[in-house]
């Protein structure tokens, strides 16, 4: 397995749009490895392989304290929304900043597992929240999307002068 690079807003391969994956095969697998990796790397509990420049809808997810509950998710789609909740939210690329975020608040969703094999599941809560998010990811959106246009403004224009700023050595 390999720790891979985590693009940062404002990079615009950010808004990429992911493509569906034909079939699981042993280089998916190994994405999907090397994305859990990198996910538990940065202390996060979602990464979209749109994140890590891969153009597969491919999601890792683990929401458990333990850390021992991996969920890939390959071409997810939610099927059903139910209730809107707020929460706070943040994101690996976009590191430092977190702000209350509406979304539903259960959803019913379908996938394929690690092995190919299709799924229906439902999920509320945490897990919900993040897989929203990490959809959201694969279809090229931020979170900060659901920003205000000033807070949106605000923030990226602090962005787009951090990311211009020489690394410290």
């Amino acid at each position: 397995m390999a720790i891979l690079d985590i693009l940062h807003y404002p990079d615009e391969r950010l808004r990429n749009v992911a493509r569906p994956v034909a079939r699981v095969d042993a280089d998916i697998q190994r994405t999907l490895d090397d994305m859990l990796e990198t996910m538990y790397d940065a202390q996060g509990i979602g990464l979209s392989a749109t994140q890590v420049d891969y153009p597969g809808r491919v999601v890792v997810i683990d929401v458990s304290e333990e850390r021992n509950q991996p969920r890939f998710l390959v071409n997810p789609e939610i099927i059903h929304r139910d209730g809107m909740v707020e929460s706070q939210e943040g994101c690996l690329s976009i590191p430092g900043y977190c702000d209350t975020i509406e979304r539903a608040e259960s959803i019913r969703y379908r996938a394929l597992d690690r092995d190919g094999k299709a799924f229906e599941d439902e999920a509320d809560g945490l897990l919900a929240i993040c897989i929203q998010h990490e959809i959201d990811h694969l279809d090229g959106k931020l979170f900060i999307d659901y920003l205000s246009p000033l807070k949106r403004q605000r923030l990226h224009k602090k962005y787009l002068k951090l990311s211009k700023q020489p690394a410290a050595s």
